[in-house]
């Protein structure tokens, strides 16, 4: 995926400096929010908070307060000092001066945000709805939906961390975490893009995001349209946490895995691409296989995008997923699988397309858990901006 130049998600700035530090500043202000276009980071942390809120105007003092920490965290520089006998205002993860280290904070925002508490339901996003178990779903209700989601992305761990632990602090009294997921992007092997638990190439097809025009079609919810004008410059961003069955999955072999998957393993290319050196920028094409004898029908990619003239708006979606690794689960196995992230103009898009996958034949090796759907704020235009402004007032 090509470097982003939209608003909000400008190239980078800065150069690095020192063995294992970057000191590169994601721009945070912009019509649109940074992590949703922004090229991936290494990390990845996905954090749903209930809102504690007592009214309207603390919610309001909440985004405000929100904004004031992820304007100083993506832009790095140095803590206040303390006075003398007081408790240091930062708690020094990441040394004296915080480098930026591509932070990016993306704000979104649960339908039950939107119930009688701060009367905002008038002003819902018109699509935005609790997310649903599909079929083969076994969610976790301690681990699904949320009023706010805040997704953090950066180049360590570390920076990830401090930017929650700065949240939570200044935070505290006016929202509570739900739940968590810690995740990261796996380095290409040996190019392209990289790859899930499966070890399958992720995320192949994507829009343009360098393509304004394209981007405004299928991610960036557009004025003048039914959604409330405040929305505009937003996106519907959806989250699932879906767990691998690996053990089942290792006993496949790879002739039926990749039938499964509906690409070549090795390369990531189409199923008709039989050279092992092939890209996995190609795009498939089915039109000379209706039957399904090379790309089987009910296969991953072909379901998500059957390319046909019924599904050609249902089938584009911008993907910025992370793969999770959490602690063994209860029968002593290892809890591996994927945060599916993606963000469309539209909610349906992303419905229209998981109720067809609940077809695929990749359902058997993998159980998803938890997540939800979220409506991805419009940007913090300059320092008079907040979070949500357009929202609440």
């Amino acid at each position: 995926m090509g470097r982003n130049l939209l608003d909000g998600d400008a190239a980078h700035v800065g150069t690095p400096s020192g063995e294992g530090t970057r000191t590169s500043a994601i721009p945070f202000h912009g019509y649109h929010q940074a992590g949703i276009a922004t090229p991936p980071q290494t990390i990845g942390s996905f954090v749903s908070f209930d809102v504690t809120a007592s009214d309207r105007r603390e919610l309001t003092e909440l985004f405000r307060t929100l904004t004031w920490r992820a304007r100083f965290l993506t832009a790095g520089g140095t803590p206040p000092k303390a006075p003398p006998g007081s408790a240091p205002p930062d708690d020094g993860i990441l040394g004296p001066k915080i480098a930026p280290d591509d932070l990016t904070v993306t704000v979104a925002l649960g339908a039950t945000l939107f119930d009688g508490r701060y009367g905002l339901g008038a002003r819902k996003p018109v699509q935005l709805i609790t997310m649903q178990p599909f079929r083969h779903d076994d969610l976790d209700p301690a681990m699904s939906q949320g009023d706010v989601l805040i997704q953090l992305c950066a180049g360590h761990r570390d920076t990830t961390v401090h930017a929650l632990l700065d949240i939570l602090t200044h935070t505290g009294g006016a929202m509570r975490p739900r739940w968590r997921i810690d995740c990261q992007r796996n380095p290409p092997r040996p190019i392209g893009t990289p790859r899930d638990w499966f070890g399958f190439k992720d995320g192949i097809a994507n829009p343009d995001t360098t393509n304004a025009a394209q981007m405004n079609q299928v991610v960036w919810v557009q004025a003048h349209t039914t959604e409330p004008a405040w929305a505009a410059g937003g996106t519907y961003q959806v989250l699932r946490i879906v767990q691998f069955n690996l053990d089942a999955w290792r006993k496949v072999p790879l002739a039926q895995q990749e039938r499964i998957f509906g690409r070549r393993k090795a390369s990531g290319a189409p199923m008709y691409a039989m050279d092992e050196n092939a890209s996995d920028l190609l795009d498939p094409i089915y039109t000379n296989d209706p039957q399904g004898l090379i790309t089987p029908l009910n296969s991953h990619i072909r379901l998500a995008n059957p390319q046909t003239p019924d599904t050609a708006s249902t089938s584009t979606i911008l993907r910025r997923s992370y793969d999770y690794d959490r602690t063994l689960d209860i029968q002593g196995g290892l809890d591996l699988g994927h945060a599916f992230c993606c963000f469309q103009r539209e909610l349906n898009t992303y419905i229209t397309m998981q109720t067809r996958l609940e077809g695929e034949a990749l359902v058997p090796y993998i159980s998803p858990r938890g997540g939800g759907y979220f409506f991805a704020l419009p940007g913090v235009r300059d320092d008079r901006d907040h979070y949500a402004r357009g929202l609440l007032t």
